[in-house]
Formats: structure tokens, sequence, C-alpha cells
């Protein structure tokens, strides 16, 4: 399969409090950096649109559970564990989306309360490709807004893992994403 216009990569959230050490590490989540670093390449090479989810909690976010929420405290606006991995490198032109901004909303999915659909509709984007972190969480619910909207969805199956607070969350989650007409993906599926 290859690049065309009207494609666009999104990735959902790799920050470090998502990352093994962090506050709400996912296991093995760091696997992801190195895959998800050749698919920015792969769509910087071809001049594609390039978007980066990340939560940008207020310190008083309701999903924490000092504000009873379930989540420890994690991804508060302008600290370390907020920041991108280091690892992470996100070409200059990508454009980063904050969300689950507003203290009294959670928002898992990255089109939630944010302008990602008016600058992918900007862009031409009709294709999205999707990875990141957490499979069973915002991946999940931001593939479902995807396909909600109408854009076609191809799910970067190497590029994604669970937080798994039940063994199978993240399996179900694929099988659900696939189900709604996500089609799976490996960097082995791109053309040279």
């Amino acid at each position: 399969m290859d690049l065309n216009p009207g494609d666009g990569l999104l990735i959902a959230d790799v920050q470090n409090d998502f990352l093994p050490g962090g506050a709400l590490g996912v296991l093995r989540g760091d696997e992801v950096v190195p895959i998800l670093n050749l698919y920015m390449a792969a769509f910087g090479l071809r001049g594609l649109p390039i978007f980066a989810s990340r939560d940008w909690h207020p310190a008083n976010h309701c999903s924490f559970r000092e504000q009873g929420g379930i989540w420890p405290v994690h991804c508060v606006a302008g600290t370390n564990g907020a920041e991108f991995h280091p690892d992470f490198h996100l070409p200059p032109s990508t454009i980063v989306i904050s969300k689950a901004t507003d203290p009294k909303k959670e928002a898992y999915s990255a089109f939630e309360g944010t302008t990602l659909d008016e600058h992918l509709r900007e862009t031409g984007v009709r294709r999205l490709f999707i990875g990141g972190l957490a499979t069973d969480y915002c991946v999940l619910n931001t593939v479902r807004d995807a396909i909600k909207r109408s854009y076609a969805v191809c799910l970067l199956m190497d590029g994604i893992r669970a937080v798994n607070l039940k063994p199978d969350d993240g399996r179900k989650a694929e099988e659900e994403m696939i189900r709604l007409g996500a089609v799976p993906f490996r960097l082995e599926n791109l053309a040279s």
C-alpha cells in the first residue's frame, strides 16, 4: 500500500507519563517510539500532514483519583510528564492537538473538544493512519470518532500498546476498531 495525497498520520499521546516509569506507564509503551518515528519519516518524505495529540490536563482534572476519577495524576500541562518522549522525533510541521484541557470533562478522543477535525479538513485528509498510546483508551476513542466523521482509518498495529486494566482490554479494543472498519496496518505494508 502506498501513501497518497489525502492521507494523514495521527499519533496519540506518546508522552512521558504514559511510558514505562511514568505516572501511568503503559507496559512496553516505549516500543512504539522507534516504529512511530519511521511512520513519521515516511509521511514527512511524501509531504503528508502529521498530527500528534497529547493529554494536557489542568492539575485538578476530573480523571484524577483525587477528583473522583480512576487515574493517578498524569500529563499535567507544562510538566515533564506531559512532554513528548525525548526520542519521539516530531517534525517541526507537526500539528499538536491538546486534549482533556477542561477540568470537568474527560476526553480520550483527540477529536473531543479540539480543533482536530477542522485541521484535517483544511489539509484535505480523508484517510487517517492512527497509532500511539494507549490502544484501549485514547487510540480506541480517536478511531471511533474518526470513523463517525467518515474518515477512512488504518490502525497501526505495530505502533500501539494497551493499558490493559483488564488483561484482554487491548485485544478487545483492536477487535472493536477493526469491526468498526479500521484496516489493520503494519510498517511492512508500506510501499517503499
